[in-house]
């Protein structure tokens, strides 16, 4: 098991550290560190603070910040960046980018569960430069929609 520091940023907002929900949680849900909310308008992006900062440490570990299943789907909430990738190395406020596609305004309140962390793996891969790969594949360089199935 990975151990992740964490320190509290804003403790007059934050009182206590993200947990997991259940034994089967892969992440951990963030909540908007504001005093006073925060409204996206229809296609609208902004920074959101959670006012917790971790340090991994741990090369062979990096966290993902993803939008929260619920408020996606339901809300269209979701990431301007589309997921949002923390080095092992970085120390400063985990930040939410948060964006609006739906035709609604959103309210994101203070202490608001936006956006949840998933701490996930990470190999560092030793590239080989070559003029050809050694075996091709039967997919070779076919992309998007190769098979002819949607």
């Amino acid at each position: 098991m990975g151990r992740v520091q964490i320190k509290i940023l804003n403790k007059e907002l934050i009182g206590d550290i993200p947990r997991y929900a259940t034994l089967g949680s892969a992440g951990v849900d963030l909540t908007a560190c504001i005093k006073e909310s925060v409204f996206l308008g229809p296609g609208e992006c902004k920074l959101v603070g959670t006012g917790i900062a971790i340090n991994i440490a741990n090369p062979d570990l990096a966290a993902l910040i993803l939008p929260r299943s619920g408020l996606g789907h339901k809300k269209g909430l979701v990431l301007g960046n589309g997921t949002g990738l923390i080095d092992s190395d970085y120390q400063g406020e985990l930040m939410v980018s948060c964006f609006n596609r739906s035709k609604e305004a959103i309210e994101i309140i203070p202490l608001m569960r936006f956006a949840q962390l998933v701490i996930i793996p990470v190999v560092q891969a030793e590239f080989d430069l070559v003029e050809e790969f050694d075996d091709v594949t039967s997919r070779a360089s076919g992309g998007f929609g190769h098979t002819g199935e949607i």
